[in-house]
């Protein structure tokens, strides 16, 4: 199959990413139907819910805070681990709320603001979508009863490494005050912990149509030094990995999402030309070696202690599949 770039690449950061430069693109699969998970159990209208304090809420009933890409397949596999569970999603407008339902995720505004508690919530809203980030989070926390699990994905970029060095889940992370960035996210894994959640740290997200390889095809030639290291992790990977942890009910505890297999920004692009299945071209990498260098995570306790291997083991592993 061949992969072609048919609308302009959105240049938000999304808070996942690892590296400041995974920012999301557009891409479609060329000559091949796309798949989509439905709900079989729920069917709702697209109005917007009342969370009211009556609702039942049953054992295994699901709280997803930002319902995005990661969120809705967290709620694809939730379902199918507790067949017959509520899947509640927080939203910051009700822009997708018709097509939530129509994948069996109740929507609403105001589930966070009720005074409902929920078993399972995971939070997976990136600081750009809110004004007040940290109070959001700590709203969705004192929704959790105590009894499931919380989780908060997070982000890699807290890891204090600019050297292509090795990191883990107990590696250093950068000191306070050095980048509102990691400010920002330090102290809502700070929040999560507290409450007697979990933190999950993502490294870069992608799929065919988004991610690091999407941006740069669509840009062609990129400002940025070609042997700075990345890290990746599907999302159908990162999810898996989201609902496995959730399962486990863990308190407490910082875990780290990546494939194991760090690629350089060379290796990524070279890679993409290679597999022979897009339509763009990317032309090369420009900048010199004075900018910083990235870092090399291995999350092997994560996959031990949750019982968790991703999908796609690597990047090249997925191109093959595509």
């Amino acid at each position: 199959m061949e992969l072609g770039i048919r609308s302009p690449v959105h240049a938000t950061l999304f808070h996942h990413f690892s590296n400041s430069l995974l920012f999301p693109a557009r891409l479609t699969l060329l000559n091949t139907t796309s798949s989509s998970f439905m709900a079989t159990h729920l069917h709702v209208s697209s109005e917007e819910f009342d969370p009211s304090p009556s609702l039942a809420i049953g054992q295994h009933d699901l709280l997803i805070v930002g319902p995005g890409i990661l969120g809705r397949l967290v709620a694809h596999n939730w379902r199918q681990e507790y067949s017959g569970c509520q899947v509640f999603g927080q939203t910051a407008t009700t822009n997708h709320h018709r097509e939530l339902t129509e994948i069996g995720i109740n929507p609403s505004l105001k589930w966070t603001k009720a005074s409902l508690k929920f078993p399972y919530v995971i939070f997976c809203a990136p600081p750009y979508q809110s004004s007040d980030y940290l109070g959001d989070l700590r709203l969705a926390a004192s929704c959790w009863n105590g009894e499931g699990a919380l989780l908060f994905t997070s982000s890699s970029a807290p890891y204090d490494c600019n050297d292509n060095g090795l990191c883990h889940e107990d590696s250093p992370v950068v000191p306070t005050g050095r980048s509102p960035r990691t400010d920002v996210l330090l102290k809502a894994e700070k929040i999560v912990l507290e409450f007697g959640g979990s933190v999950l740290r993502l490294s870069g997200l992608y799929k065919v149509d988004k991610g690091a390889h999407a941006y740069w095809l669509e840009k062609g030639i990129v400002e940025s030094r070609p042997d700075h290291i990345l890290n990746l992790i599907h999302y159908e990977d990162a999810a898996s990995l989201s609902v496995a942890i959730l399962k486990k009910q863990f308190r407490g505890r910082i875990f780290l999402g990546c494939d194991n297999h760090p690629l350089s920004r060379q290796e990524v692009m070279d890679l993409v030309y290679k597999s022979g299945k897009f339509s763009k071209k990317f032309e090369k990498f420009t900048a010199g070696t004075d900018d910083p260098l990235g870092k090399r995570l291995n999350n092997s306790r994560t996959r031990q202690e949750v019982g968790w291997e991703p999908k796609y083991s690597s990047f090249a592993h997925f191109l093959e599949t595509i």
